[in-house]
């Protein structure tokens, strides 16, 4: 069976990036006049959301919702990278369903709870029991790519609740989702987050897979497309 695993956004506008008041709207001109606009993505961005950066917009009807865009993408130069945080996720899924990852799959359960935390997957394939944690990655320095951007508790516990999954039995993978292509390598950010670190490093040596692709970004879709090397 077929399975299209692009993520398609529709009514793509280009803009410049003006400012960005909280981390939850940016102003961004479009057609000569700044409008307001959702941003997917809460994480610091600081390296992609610079002065008059070029950004892609989804459009939406007017009415419909408070703002009448949500910022997708932005041009690193001649890099175009996904800002979308719920992309990710459903492109992972999307894979997931085409069984390039695990074959005979019985079950696959978004947003599934173990322990005190709820990972991205829950997933049934013949005998096998896995979870799954997607972390989506923007951070770009000279073609490595790094996670995280800003320190991130809830990481290092989902990393840690993936540990006590091998420990009762599970299969455990976490799996890293570069929103941009051609690049060298992913490692962990040491130098922004060094508990996330040593929790990735931990998590690796007690059993859970690591995994990384990258993304065949355009300027409206998203697909996952070959594995990155992992270097810790």
């Amino acid at each position: 069976m077929y399975y299209n695993m692009y993520m398609i956004y529709e009514n793509i506008v280009e803009g410049n990036f003006l400012s960005r008041p909280n981390r939850f709207i940016a102003k961004v001109n479009i057609d000569g006049r700044e409008q307001t606009v959702h941003v997917k993505n809460t994480g610091r961005c600081r390296e992609l959301l610079t002065e008059n950066a070029r950004v892609l917009c989804e459009h939406f009807p007017k009415g419909k919702r408070k703002t009448d865009y949500d910022l997708i993408s932005v041009y690193k130069g001649d890099r175009l990278i996904n800002m979308d945080s719920q992309a990710p996720n459903r492109v992972f899924g999307e894979f997931l369903r085409s069984e390039r990852l695990f074959r005979g799959i019985d079950l696959i359960k978004p947003e599934t709870k173990f322990g005190d935390s709820r990972f991205d997957f829950y997933i049934e394939a013949e005998e096998r029991k896995i979870f799954a944690e997607v972390k989506g990655v923007t951070l770009e320095e000279n073609g490595v790519v790094l996670f995280p951007d800003a320190p991130t508790q809830r990481g290092v516990k989902h990393l840690n609740e993936l540990v006590r999954a091998v420990k009762e039995g599970y299969e455990a993978f976490a799996v890293f989702v570069v929103q941009m292509e051609n690049v060298r390598y992913f490692t962990p950010n040491a130098k922004t987050h060094p508990e996330f670190t040593q929790a990735l490093i931990n998590a690796r040596n007690s059993g859970v897979n690591l995994l990384c692709y990258d993304c065949r970004v355009t300027e409206n879709s998203l697909e996952i497309n070959n594995p990155v090397e992992i270097r810790i």
